[in-house]
Formats: C-alpha cells, sequence, structure tokens
C-alpha cells in the first residue's frame, strides 16, 4: 500500500453542521485484532449529529472523528485477524472514525457484505441493525407470533426493525410524523401519525385491547404512561434514545407490577467488545442469509459524496428522512 495520507472530518467546534471541516492526516494501523478498512461509503447516525452538537460525550479513549458504520475492502489485517483476508468486503461497526478515506474496525464488529449488495447498502447495515438486533431481539426478546410497537418507525433504527420483524414473523405497529412518512412504511407495518392520532388508542382499537408485547422507544418521557399502558402481560419497554425528554413526572407504576413489565434500554457505543462480538455472530447466523437473499436490506434516503459532509449532516438534521442517509466514497 503505497498511500500513506488520507482525508478526513472533523468537528472544529460544536455547533451546526458548518462546524465540521476536513483535515489530511496519517493512514491508521490496524491493531493485531483489527482490520484497516478502505472505505467506499459510510453511514449518518442520530449519535453522529447530536456528537456534532457536543451533545454526546465520547467514551474515554475512543477517537473524536465521527463514523460508527463503514463499508469498503480490507486493505490491510492485524497480526490475530483470521477471519479476513485483504481484498474482502466487509462492513462493519466501528468504534468511531467512519468519515474517513481509511477506518480501523474490530474484527469482531466486521461483517462479509454478501455478493449482490453494494457497499451503499452495506454501509447503512451495522449500525442500525446492530442495535435493533441487541435491542428488540436480545434485551426485548421479541419473537415470531408477538406484536412490537415501534417509534419513530421512519428512521434508519425504525425502518429496520420493521424489516427483521417482518421477515421473522412479527407483527408490528409504528409511529411517524406525518401521512407522508405513514405511506412510506405501510408496506412494512401498520403505521399511525402521531401528531394526527392517539397510538394508544388505534393499537387498542386495532388490536381488541390486548396490546403489544414490545415496545421500542427512542422519544421517552411524554409516551412512558401509555406505553405502558398498551404492554401486555410480562411485555418489554426498550429505551434507545429520549429524543422527547428523559424525565417523567407522576406516572402510575401499577402497571408495572400487575403485568410484570421489563423497562430497560442500553446504547451500543458503551457495549463491551464482547457483547458487540456476540451481537455480530447473532447477525451473522440470523440475518445475513437474509442479506443474501435480497430481504432487509436497508432503505436507503439518500446519498451524498464525501465533498458534501455537510449536506449530508443537513439532510439529516430536517428530520424528514424516511430510512438511511449515506455518504459515498469514490
Amino acid at each position: 500500500m503505497s498511500q500513506t495520507n488520507m482525508q478526513q472530518v472533523i468537528i472544529t467546534e460544536p455547533g451546526g453542521v458548518d462546524k465540521l471541516a476536513y483535515e489530511t492526516v496519517e493512514l491508521p494501523i490496524a491493531k493485531a485484532d483489527e482490520v484497516l478498512v478502505k472505505v467506499h461509503a459510510f453511514g449518518i447516525n442520530r449519535p453522529d449529529i447530536l456528537q456534532r452538537q457536543g451533545l454526546y460525550p465520547m467514551p474515554k479513549g475512543v477517537t473524536p472523528v465521527l463514523g460508527l458504520e463503514v463499508a469498503g475492502i480490507v486493505e490491510a489485517i492485524g497480526s490475530n485477524v483470521t477471519k479476513f483476508k485483504v481484498g474482502d468486503k466487509v462492513c462493519g461497526l466501528t468504534n468511531g472514525g467512519g468519515y474517513a478515506e481509511y477506518c480501523v474496525v474490530p474484527e469482531s464488529q466486521t461483517l462479509t457484505i454478501p455478493a449482490g449488495v453494494s457497499f451503499t447498502q452495506a454501509a447503512a447495515i451495522p449500525e442500525t441493525f446492530f442495535t435493533v438486533w441487541a435491542n428488540v431481539f436480545e434485551m426485548g426478546k421479541a419473537k415470531a407470533g408477538e406484536t412490537v410497537l415501534i417509534h419513530g418507525g421512519t428512521s434508519g433504527i425504525g425502518t429496520t426493525a420493521l424489516m427483521l420483524c417482518k421477515s421473522l414473523g412479527i407483527k408490528t405497529f409504528a409511529t411517524a410524523g406525518s401521512d407522508d412518512k405513514v405511506d412510506a412504511i405501510s408496506h412494512l407495518t401498520t403505521g399511525i401519525n402521531y401528531k394526527t392520532q392517539d397510538f394508544e388508542q388505534v393499537i387498542n382499537e386495532q388490536t381488541d385491547n390486548s396490546g403489544v408485547d414490545v415496545i421500542l422507544d427512542m422519544v421517552g418521557a411524554p409516551y412512558l404512561e401509555r406505553n405502558l399502558n398498551l404492554l401486555r402481560r410480562d411485555g418489554r419497554l426498550v429505551y434507545i434514545a429520549f429524543l422527547g425528554g428523559r424525565k417523567a413526572k407522576e406516572i402510575n407504576l401499577g402497571p408495572i407490577m400487575m403485568k410484570r413489565l421489563t423497562i430497560t434500554g442500553s446504547t451500543m457505543r458503551a457495549r463491551s467488545t464482547a457483547e458487540k462480538a456476540e451481537i455480530t455472530q447473532g447477525l451473522q447466523e440470523t440475518v445475513a442469509p437474509l442479506w443474501a437473499k435480497g430481504e432487509c436490506l436497508p432503505m436507503i434516503y439518500k446519498t451524498f459524496q464525501f465533498d458534501q459532509i455537510q449536506d449530508a449532516h443537513a439532510a439529516m438534521d430536517t428530520g424528514e428522512h424516511v430510512g438511511k442517509i449515506v455518504v459515498e466514497i469514490i
């Protein structure tokens, strides 16, 4: 490999999209358990926006460079890497640093890109599929025959959860912020416009007041009471964000006891390497075969080029996207 320098995106200071800039740095070097990926595409995710705004504190020792998922070609491998070789097409969940021409990824967080799946599609896989698999299926224990409510149904996380649930025999409801967004996911779920409809009332009407088994929530406090009301006995409420607020007041805790409810949540970045490796294995065994058949591939809302990073962030800032926003590096 003759190239020694690359470009990456940095945050000059917390703020708007104008605080994103480019700098030239030396290529990263893969550690013993890492692969160095020549990046062909990377996904834009909500934590990136929060980090740009100074609202997403970085774990100790983690690179401040944005980027949680990449897809590309293995350029070099660490001394302990056995699953991949130079030239393999892969996508991976990074520990940061994905907004760059090259990125190191732990071998245990890397997936082979199935034949027929593009780099653009693959770049939209890791962050959302790792998050959904961990929260809906591992922590939420959703299984075939159950019913799941997904809040934020048109987000990257939301569309991923809906696709997986449909493929795995799970009925779903999803909230979205406009009739157009409800229409956009109508092939996957029963959508509910939360601005004009009461999701609790709609779901009770359509389930004969039996509710749902699992709820994936990124809204937080404003939905807590209705979420508790909707959950069936032994239901599970899983939090992955608190976009609407994290402090709930005067909530009736009775349903938690009477229905034996479980309330939990997680962030992906705080998980250990071993935990992420377990998620990787679950995806490889259960979901990768679906990708290979052309199922459950990410819904791509819009793509941008590497020199359009500010435009890519602006597109996510609007909240109008349905599915994933991806940046391509040619």
